[in-house]
């Protein structure tokens, strides 16, 4: 069944205006640190902001990009239903990851992924987080924690009946795992930094 083209758009574009917001970036900028975008791997998402030591800006940035995706959810799902919901959350996680603001570089998306997640169905969204802190703890690896959740946050949806946001996230999933192609590299190598550890 279609849907009508100008609510998708504006769902779109609409969690797009909230996903690019880059809460990173200007977080650290208000606290006079050094520019995000300089420091450790250049991302702008609470795992960089981390290697600030400032852990409150960490969890600021966390929050921030975390709820701008349950925002975009929330609020296209208001106007719009499921549709509105699911294009919005798209919208958001691409507007992270490719910020027009910042020359389309932002950050990996795990915060917003979750964000989106939590607004869509969130006792998936539990499942992503016991999943990503269970593994952060025993291996101390923020990447690897992440794709293993995002893969388990699919798989919890389908197995609730969640059809459409199912697949929505697994095309999330799909872009969060090329966003961390390059720590992926690292993990088979052998080289990946891991949590508390330098840059």
């Amino acid at each position: 069944m279609s849907w009508p083209l100008l609510p998708s758009l504006l769902s779109l574009a609409v969690g797009y205006l909230f996903g690019s917001i880059p809460f990173g970036l200007i977080l650290t900028r208000l606290a006079g640190t050094a520019d995000i975008r300089s420091i450790g791997s250049g991302n702008i998402g609470a795992t960089n902001v981390l290697r600030t030591g400032r852990k409150e800006l960490a969890a600021a940035t966390l929050a921030g990009d975390m709820l701008k995706g349950t925002a975009a959810v929330l609020l296209m799902g208001h106007f719009f239903g499921e549709p509105g919901a699911l294009l919005g959350g798209l919208g958001a996680f691409l507007g992270h990851i490719f910020p027009v603001w910042l020359g389309f570089k932002g950050g990996k998306g795990v915060a917003t992924f979750l964000g989106v997640t939590l607004g869509l169905l969130w006792p998936a969204a539990f499942v992503f987080a016991a999943v990503w802190l269970g593994l952060a703890f025993a291996l101390r690896y923020s990447s690897l924690s992440a794709l293993v959740a995002s893969v388990a946050t699919v798989i919890a949806a389908s197995l609730m009946g969640a059809g459409n946001i199912a697949v929505l996230l697994a095309i999330l999933t799909a872009l969060l795992w090329f966003m961390h192609r390059a720590n992926i590299g690292r993990l088979l190598a052998g080289t990946e930094g891991k949590i508390g550890g330098k840059a």
